[in-house]
């Protein structure tokens, strides 16, 4: 691989491993200190990179090295988050300290000054950004859930997309990451130590970071990422952290959304 100059002169002959955790189809090298992102460009490669800068000492997200694109790819050479995922193997067999950790994400994101973000991931772009993605063959229909197509759900994409219209909810807006899932997520105990993957992050529902998260957190206790289940999960744990109660037909609908992503 050839990699933009400015590129190598900042990893020059370091040793990397190659990260295959995750479904968001980047490729990514870890090296000691710094992880090079390697992504077709395209508006989420870019609202990442206008995030990432934006969010510089706003929160705990990576500091940027160096991005070029070249042949095709982008590249995002950033720090390495300290700390360990919120799947890591210490948080899934201690889901009370995990939901503090994911809730406090959470906080300080909601927390966080909106003026000048961006990131605009209200409903009415995210659905004209699902409308391109059916259009232009984006859709997996390999990772979605069992449920969301066939005899008990929707016909197909497009039947989803118009019921996404139809039953759009009234949003409670904040600073969403837009991909609230426990790889994304790095922790030092209760305490966030990096956001990563914010291709989605900007002004969006607060709900689409919590149905996320309930979906991920649902996915890891009953072993679809890591091969093993951790047994019954506590489903209203981030809840009680929170201090909310569920808003079940959010979730959903954010779920059903995201499907099409």
């Amino acid at each position: 691989m050839l990699l933009p100059q400015k590129i190598q002169n900042l990893i020059e002959s370091e040793a990397y491993n190659t990260d295959d955790y995750g479904m968001s189809g980047s490729c990514v090298l870890l090296f000691e200190e710094k992880v090079l992102k390697i992504q077709n460009p395209g508006p989420e490669a870019e609202n990442e990179l206008s995030m990432l800068q934006y969010l510089q000492g706003k929160l705990p997200v990576p500091k940027i090295y160096a991005h070029a694109v070249q042949d095709g790819k982008s590249y995002l050479l950033m720090e390495k988050c300290p700390g360990e995922m919120a799947c890591s193997e210490s948080y899934m067999e201690n889901p009370a300290l995990q939901a503090r950790l994911l809730a406090h994400g959470l906080k300080r994101l909601w927390a966080a000054d909106m003026d000048f973000c961006p990131g605009d991931w209200r409903l009415e772009r995210k659905l004209e950004q699902a409308r391109y993605n059916i259009d232009h063959g984006l859709v997996d229909m390999d990772n979605v859930e069992p449920d969301t197509f066939g005899e008990k759900g929707f016909a197909d994409p497009d039947a989803l997309l118009e019921w996404l219209w139809e039953n759009r909810p009234k949003e409670d807006l904040a600073l969403s990451h837009g991909d609230y899932c426990l790889p994304n997520i790095f922790g030092m105990g209760a305490e966030v130590s990096g956001y990563i993957d914010l291709g989605r992050a900007g002004i969006a529902d607060k709900w689409c970071d919590i149905a996320l998260c309930y979906r991920s957190l649902s996915h890891n206790y009953s072993g679809r990422y890591h091969g093993r289940s951790y047994g019954a999960y506590d489903d209203l744990l981030l809840f009680r952290e929170l201090g909310l109660e569920p808003d079940w037909e959010k979730i959903r609908y954010y779920i059903l959304l995201d499907e099409l992503f």
